[in-house]
């Protein structure tokens, strides 16, 4: 599908239809392009998290919507410095109440300032524009040392410390912790509910709601997809649930690396900026053509959680905690995406001041 940038949607004062066209292509957690944007006027404005788009079942499902409001911001500020703008944010950081009746959870305002357009602005954005979650297996090609050594000075300036392995022994007991997890949280009836709900199993369906967890990314069948996810008792079954496991685990071929992030992750404010954090590491990747896929459950889940650290050796004392798990290295590209309409990421023009 082509669009034209833009195309469509409401007219907006200054410079915002042009950012927020590009950042609403920022990579959501929960496949579900939650943040919302309420415009004031050519220079203000403040952005909401949408409590109906959330995985608040999940444990972490919560701490991972402010996760959430740092990849945004962090692609917010990437796509506006590209524009000649810097951002100025005032943070709202309250703990999201899911069963609150105002279903727009106020995250802060936003603040537009002119700045000079730098080569370094121009090379991140193009890296945004060309950042994919590639769920294809990959290659068996190992990533330059110097890559994750970039990674990994990116982190530490930013109070996060990365950590990577390409023993192939550890790297497949992780892989077979990370897929086993999802077994375990189709058992959980809230988390299924949850999972239900932003899977697409058709191009007609991801093509309407552009958003969730598509078949085609997944390389599945859209059938059979939807119907082993109906029918979650099957994948205990000898025969049929093997045959689903080996179809859902069949984009895992061709890991060679994996990396991880370990980092504060006790606040609201720990939360958004771990996002920032992620959001700037992909870019560096994506800057040298390495793909990455970020694992969810692994960390969410309480059980595979502790045998990732267990069999890690990751320290998680001191309000320290292993946040993201994801594999990288190279390989075919994915499927494109479909893109989320500005129209439903705007809450609506508003003159009145940020609250």
């Amino acid at each position: 599908m082509t669009e034209q940038p833009g195309a469509g949607l409401p007219a907006l004062p200054g410079p915002w239809t042009a950012i927020l066209d590009e950042a609403r292509r920022y990579p959501s957690p929960h496949n579900s392009q939650p943040i919302t944007v309420r415009v004031h006027d050519d220079r203000r404005a403040e952005f909401c998290y949408g409590l109906d788009r959330g995985l608040p079942a999940e444990n972490f499902g919560i701490p991972f919507a402010h996760v959430c409001a740092g990849v945004f911001l962090e692609s917010l500020a990437t796509v506006a410095a590209a524009h000649g703008w810097a951002v100025r944010e005032t943070l709202r950081l309250a703990e999201m109440d899911f069963s609150s009746p105002q279903r727009q959870h106020l995250l802060g305002g936003l603040e537009l300032t002119p700045v000079p357009v730098t080569d370094a602005a121009r090379e991140q954005m193009a890296a945004f524009r060309r950042r994919r979650t590639s769920r294809r297996p990959y290659d068996r090609r190992l990533v330059d040392r110097a890559v994750l050594e970039e990674v990994a000075a990116i982190a530490g300036g930013m109070g996060q410390r990365f950590g990577c392995t390409d023993e192939q022994v550890l790297v497949d007991d992780l892989i077979r912790i990370n897929q086993e997890t999802l077994f375990d949280d189709l058992r959980d009836d809230a988390v299924h509910e949850e999972i239900l709900t932003w899977i697409r199993t058709s191009k007609r369906q991801a093509a309407a709601t552009r958003d969730g967890l598509s078949a085609e990314t997944m390389l599945m069948p859209g059938p059979l997809l939807r119907f082993a996810m109906h029918h979650r008792w099957l994948w205990d079954l000898p025969l049929v649930g093997g045959l689903f496991r080996r179809v859902y685990l069949s984009t895992m071929r061709g890991v060679r690396e994996l990396g991880w992030l370990t980092g504060p992750f006790d606040t609201p404010g720990d939360h958004v900026e771990a996002g920032r954090c992620f959001l700037r590491l992909w870019l560096a990747f994506t800057r040298h053509g390495i793909d990455l896929h970020p694992f969810g459950t692994v960390i969410t889940n309480p059980r595979s959680h502790a045998a990732f650290v267990e069999r890690t050796g990751i320290d998680e004392s001191g309000g320290q905690m292993a946040w993201m798990l994801f594999r990288y290295g190279t390989g075919k590209p994915p499927p494109r995406a479909w893109r989320r309409t500005l129209d439903a990421m705007l809450l609506g023009r508003e003159t009145t001041a940020v609250a």
